[in-house]
């Protein structure tokens, strides 16, 4: 049989429009939880990824699959180019608001093609044409400066879940931007204003107004809190939101020590796996018993014939960082939560240079190259120099050294790996300084938290009683 015969036959195969997506769906979904992660969960996500490019970019290699994808909605194309399972379903549904708002500023145009407001998640679609490439991003590269409800700069909490992605198309470039909604409470109707306030450099105020449309989610109640004492956590599952193609869950934490990370991973009965992406934090307060955070976070949409879930929490701890004056050459710094230290034998002052020298203490050993990689990398940002008199000056909820009295980066290198021995080198001149450096004014901070693996909690096990609308 030749390749056109081939290709006869193979057009002739019917494919049922419901299971390609479902496979579709699966593939992109079906993920493993780290206790149960191998070499069979590896391969099947990396199948899945393959036969979504297959079936949206090779004609040849199943054209029937690629007929049924074509007679999707002309809108759901682009979120099979941004591999958006949701926004394919979605756009089957005819759940998709099609746009046409354009506006061009400085000869450049921005037009939105679509939005979508499915669970926790806002996506808006658009054009930007190749005026674009006039300013000074390299050819292929698109950023924009954008806020959303007349919101002003990083504050816009639109922002803290951003995500984006590019295409580049004929005359142009395609984009989709993916939020997640930053308020506790819903609205199944609303109209959100966009501002771009440039595009790779070019300034303009390109102004829209996009409706944003949801039917009510189906709400699972379940609020079941397990306690880890040990561990300072408690950890309280409040309810599941299930909307066309996508969940999300709710849940709090609290915590003896503040800044720590909890994520999440989850399986139900039936074996089906759950990814979560980042999500918004509702609520968070200083209370007795603790620090409470409540967090909503998307996920992998509920399977509607399981009836238990089990969740597996993993823990990031928070070590408090550690201090000491820098009025001595060699000193001993020890972490407050767990068995580790840092050894500094020597600091030196070499003009515009200084070099701490220092050997870490507690490691596992026969640390792997991939360890002692992370290692390095991690050095440079676990050390800050701060002027003494500014100390109380770093805003504990948004930490970081005053400026022009602090510097957060230095380079680091590793002298004996066996003896996890390192140097650092700080630039006195750089663009993150110290003024009027003195080593007797200034105080290292060291965080040992990125030394602590993060520690699997026991599972959490719910049953899903019926919804309430």
């Amino acid at each position: 049989m030749d390749n056109k015969e081939m290709k006869m036959t193979i057009d002739q195969i019917p494919v049922p429009k419901d299971k390609v997506f479902e496979a579709i769906n699966k593939g992109l979904n079906k993920t493993t939880p780290r206790k149960k992660t191998g070499k069979k969960g590896l391969a099947a996500a990396v199948m899945a990824a393959a036969l979504l490019g297959i079936t949206v970019t090779t004609g040849f290699i199943n054209p029937a699959v690629n007929r049924v994808l074509a007679k999707t909605p002309l809108i759901g194309g682009i979120f099979q180019d941004f591999h958006d399972a949701a926004g394919v379903e979605l756009a089957n549904q005819h759940a998709v608001t099609q746009l046409n708002q354009a506006v061009t500023k400085n000869g450049v145009t921005v037009k939105l093609t679509s939005a979508y407001f499915d669970g926790n998640v806002v996506s808006i679609t658009g054009f930007v044409d190749k005026g674009v490439e006039k300013g000074h991003n390299e050819k292929g590269e698109v950023s924009f400066d954008l806020n959303f409800e007349d919101k002003n700069g990083d504050h816009d909490p639109w922002l803290r879940g951003l995500s984006h992605g590019i295409k580049k198309v004929e005359n142009g470039y395609n984009f989709q931007w993916k939020m997640e909604w930053p308020y506790p409470s819903f609205k199944e109707n609303s109209t959100l204003p966009i501002t771009i306030h440039n595009i790779n450099g070019i300034k303009g105020e390109w102004k829209f107004d996009i409706p944003i449309q949801q039917d009510k989610n189906r709400t699972i109640a379940i609020n079941q809190e397990k306690g880890y004492p040990e561990d300072g956590v408690k950890i309280r599952i409040k309810e599941i939101l299930t909307a066309k193609a996508s969940s999300s869950i709710v849940y709090e934490t609290i915590q003896k020590y503040k800044r720590e990370n909890i994520e999440i991973e989850a399986v139900d009965n039936k074996g089906k796996v759950y990814r979560f992406v980042n999500g918004s934090t509702l609520e968070e307060s200083k209370q007795e018993d603790g620090y409470h955070s409540t967090v909503r976070k998307g996920m992998t949409k509920l399977n509607s014939t399981a009836t238990s879930l089990t969740f597996y929490p993993y823990l990031s701890a928070a070590d408090p960082k550690v201090q000491k004056l820098l009025n001595s050459k060699s000193f001993t710094l020890k972490s407050t939560r767990f068995n580790l230290g840092l050894q500094v034998n020597d600091v030196t002052q070499n003009g515009e240079k200084l070099v701490i020298d220092y050997q870490l203490k507690g490691l596992p050993k026969n640390l792997s190259e991939g360890k002692l990689e992370t290692i390095n990398h991690n050095l440079k940002y676990l050390f800050w120099l701060v002027d003494k008199e500014y100390l109380d000056k770093i805003d504990p909820d948004n930490a970081w050294p005053p400026k022009n009295h602090g510097i957060p980066f230095n380079k680091v290198k590793m002298i004996d790996k066996e003896a996890a021995h390192f140097q650092s080198t700080f630039d006195l001149s750089g663009e993150e300084r110290i003024e009027n450096f003195k080593l007797e004014n200034t105080i290292m901070l060291f965080d040992f938290s990125s030394f602590v693996p993060s520690k699997e909690l026991k599972p959490i096990t719910v049953e899903l009683p019926g919804g309430e609308e």
